[in-house]
């Protein structure tokens, strides 16, 4: 009978979370009256919006409170700076191309360009050729800022619209709950901690530099997703330009991709740029995610730490361009991910596909399948100044831990990169959970023979769930 009765019950919309305190409470998102439950310490943050074809008042309504901008849709009231806004995307070029590291790379760039202009006799002799060199170096600087400003355009994301990002977040949350059916889970404790330490980084204008590790392309979309649910300014996610495709690339750069190259060779304004960009966001307190492995993992195990993107990151606070930052270690947890056939496809030896619209669009029907749950656990959050600090104490014994004045060695340096990527590694190992696929897999590659019963795999799980953590 209660079977029978939950299934004529309307499917309740995305619950709002009020965060009041050391207590959270979930109630309805605004129409929908939900069945009484509790959740315990973990709530699911995005579950299933009304579908067209089953309820068609009902997705009309969803569609008019997100239209509309109804309570924490509208997205006003978040903790952190200011994004969203026109003008926001001119801004932060400006702020880019205004930065003195960019303007001394421009400057010395032109001058070996002109050096070697003039060691080909190009500027002749005499009182004339002065007069042409300083014309000419205008003239190359004019150009290289076209450039840097074009680069630029192509590179950082725009926060202009609060109606895309109201769209963009219903749409995600409907794919989302297509392929998860469970939904995105989250620990209440660690919420709470992520928005304290949000309201104090955005007092002291300092970023919030999420560093996620990388199972699948959902990683990204689930941040954002819980980000915009709980009423955090949404981070600047580092991507690689493979993504940049035509449609799908502007609406992720409109939803906070920043583009980079997979390999920056040797093209130093090129690195200048992405440096001053990461300078320009953390200067003025914007939050980033960029991914610690680099690629996505296609085994399940966490990689060894990619040190690029994380380079640029240590040097903005270790040179003191940037007084502080927060880091924040986060574990993406799936009880089955949606690339499953293609990481299957790449392992055993086929080369990675280009990414496409096409093969995007044509893996619609993956999802409508029902692949479980997304866990999404936080580690709790430490200052990066305070990291380097210790560090600096540790490898320049003698000397204060506050020098962060006198410069490093390269090898000093390099030491301290490396153990910061494997510290986060760490943290993110701490904080992960064992999925239930994972578990009940683990059981069944342990025991001897062709076959279990049902009572024999209850209780192996059981007992190998008491020395893991399970959601």
């Amino acid at each position: 009978m209660s079977s029978a009765k939950a299934n004529t019950l309307p499917h309740p919309s995305a619950p709002d979370l009020d965060i009041l305190g050391d207590q959270v409470t979930i109630h309805p998102g605004g129409y929908v009256e939900p069945s009484p439950s509790d959740d315990g310490p973990e709530k699911n943050l995005v579950e299933h919006m009304a579908r067209f074809r089953e309820s068609p008042l009902d997705f009309l309504r969803e569609i008019s409170l997100y239209v509309s901008g109804i309570g924490w849709r509208a997205y006003d009231d978040f903790i952190g700076q200011p994004i969203y806004y026109p003008g926001f995307s001119e801004n932060m070029k400006a702020a880019v191309m205004r930065t003195p590291m960019l303007q001394r790379r421009l400057q010395e760039l032109a001058q070996t360009r002109l050096e070697a202009e003039e060691k080909d006799g190009l500027f002749g002799e005499g009182p004339e050729s002065t007069r042409k060199k300083v014309s000419r170096k205008i003239e190359l600087v004019s150009s290289l800022q076209e450039v840097a400003l074009g680069i630029t355009d192509g590179m950082i994301c725009k926060f202009e619209s609060k109606r895309f990002i109201r769209g963009a977040y219903y749409l995600c949350t409907q794919l989302v709950t297509r392929a998860y059916h469970q939904g995105i889970h989250v620990s209440s404790e660690e919420v709470l901690r992520l928005r304290s330490v949000a309201e104090t980084a955005a007092k002291n204008k300092h970023s919030i530099i999420f560093l996620p590790c990388h199972r699948s392309h959902v990683d990204y979309v689930s941040l954002q997703l819980i980000c915009y649910r709980l009423g955090i300014a949404l981070p600047t996610v580092v991507a690689g330009d493979n993504l940049k495709i035509p449609v799908l690339g502007a609406f992720l750069q409109n939803a906070g991709a920043m583009w980079i190259r997979r390999s920056f060779g040797n093209d130093a304004l090129y690195a200048t740029l992405v440096q001053s960009y990461i300078d320009t966001l953390l200067q003025n307190g914007f939050n980033v995610e960029c991914f610690i492995e680099g690629g996505r993992s296609r085994t399940g195990k966490l990689l060894s730490p990619k040190f690029g993107i994380l380079s640029f990151l240590l040097d903005s606070v270790l040179s003191g361009r940037v007084d502080d930052a927060i880091v924040c270690p986060v574990s993406t947890q799936y009880d089955k991910v949606v690339e499953t056939e293609s990481y299957i496809s790449e392992l055993l030896g086929q080369p990675k596909p280009q990414e496409n619209l096409k093969d995007f669009l044509s893996s619609s029907s993956v999802l409508s399948l029902k692949l479980g749950r997304v866990d999404v656990r936080f580690h709790e959050p430490w200052s990066l100044r305070s990291f380097i600090a210790d560090q600096r104490s540790r490898v320049d014994v003698g000397r204060p831990s506050s020098a962060f004045a006198d410069p490093l060695s390269s090898e000093s340096r390099t030491r301290i990169l490396r153990t910061l990527g494997y510290k986060v590694l760490s943290d993110i190992n701490a904080v992960s959970v064992v999925m239930p696929t994972a578990l009940i897999g683990t059981v069944l590659l342990t025991l001897r023979g062709r076959g279990v019963g049902k009572s024999e795999l209850e209780a192996e799980s059981l007992t190998s769930e008491e020395h893991q953590r399970v959601p």
